[in-house]
């Protein structure tokens, strides 16, 4: 036996099936968005064995993406949990035969309170095509298992049409990078999406600053002290200036034979008009004007330009964004 011809003979079955269902959309998938779309309640779906796995993937994918989905096992509903589905909930049924006897049992509780059923199924002539408001064909022509029995193109088919329904919902609520961090706080998109400039900086006594006629040595004990590498210079007000390095000192000493720089102000030393961030800038971007100019620290303004804060790469290494 071939094996490797086995795993790609798989492949190309349930990619064939996948491509003929593309043909098989018509207007009842955009039916079937819109009345998810206008759905007042939740989306409960429900789905027996390895529809159900699928099931429980297209709930998560619809939560996650703006419309409230939940799964619901139907030997679980039939015992007592249909008591969480409510009239304004949207009942979605997959079953690749249509006549899952689990989920056909259900559906004169959905009937009795006039709750919609959106049905995935492999078969258009089922029981349960016949009792559902919408029928998305899901059907292929054979399946991927080498004996026939194991669900494996069928459940491949109706995984992507549930993607693809929650895709065009995401279409048609515009929903974006940010509401999607909005559900994902805990992941890096979230923290990308969502962290701000100003909820990692050092603020208040760690700050380095100097005046511009701070002498020199007072300028390499506050960059040494504040252990960022970096003094800000600001005027009475805290107005931006200009910045002076580690990287600068040791440009400095390599350039001077003498150590004549030893007796200048931070206003003989520092460089003028610094790259600088907005407080209310994305971490992500300042991650981002970091690379790009190859700093490790950044001075924090606000729209005066006076300064609120200091960002070091080592804050949001520790973050988990670089």
């Amino acid at each position: 036996m071939d094996i490797l011809n086995e795993i790609r003979k798989v492949i190309e079955i349930e990619a064939n099936e996948i491509y003929a269902l593309m043909n098989k959309v018509n207007e009842a998938a955009v039916k079937a968005v819109e009345l998810l779309y206008l759905c007042k309640g939740r989306v409960i779906i429900i789905g027996m064995g390895k529809a159900g796995l699928v099931g429980r993937k297209f709930a998560s994918t619809l939560s996650s993406t703006g419309t409230p989905a939940i799964f619901v096992h139907p030997a679980e509903a039939i015992h007592g949990d249909l008591g969480i589905i409510g009239k304004q909930d949207i009942i979605v049924l997959i079953s690749n035969s249509g006549e899952t006897e689990e989920i056909l049992k259900l559906i004169p509780h959905f009937k009795r309170f006039n709750i919609k059923i959106i049905s995935l199924t492999g078969n258009k002539n089922s029981t349960l095509a016949q009792l559902s408001d919408i029928v998305l064909d899901v059907g292929t022509t054979q399946e991927a298992c080498p004996i026939g029995c194991a669900p494996m193109a069928s459940t491949t088919t109706a995984l992507a049409m549930g993607d693809a329904l929650a895709a065009a919902l995401m279409i048609k609520r515009r929903f974006s990078k940010k509401h999607f961090a909005i559900f994902h706080p805990g992941g890096i998109l979230g923290k990308r999406l969502l962290l701000k400039v100003d909820g990692l900086m050092a603020i208040g006594n760690d700050i380095p600053l100097v005046k511009p006629d701070t002498i020199f040595k007072d300028v390499i004990y506050e960059i040494t002290s504040k252990s960022l590498g970096a003094a800000f210079v600001v005027d009475a007000h805290r107005f931006l200036l200009g910045i002076f390095t580690d990287g600068d000192l040791r440009r400095l000493m390599q350039v001077s034979s003498n150590g004549d720089f030893l007796n200048s102000s931070a206003s003989d030393v520092m460089i003028k008009d610094p790259v600088k961030i907005d407080n209310k800038m994305l971490a992500a971007e300042a991650i981002q004007i970091m690379e790009k100019n190859a700093i490790t620290v950044l001075p924090v303004v606000d729209k005066k330009n006076t300064v609120v804060g200091a960002l070091h790469m080592h804050s949001l290494i520790k973050s988990g964004l670089a």
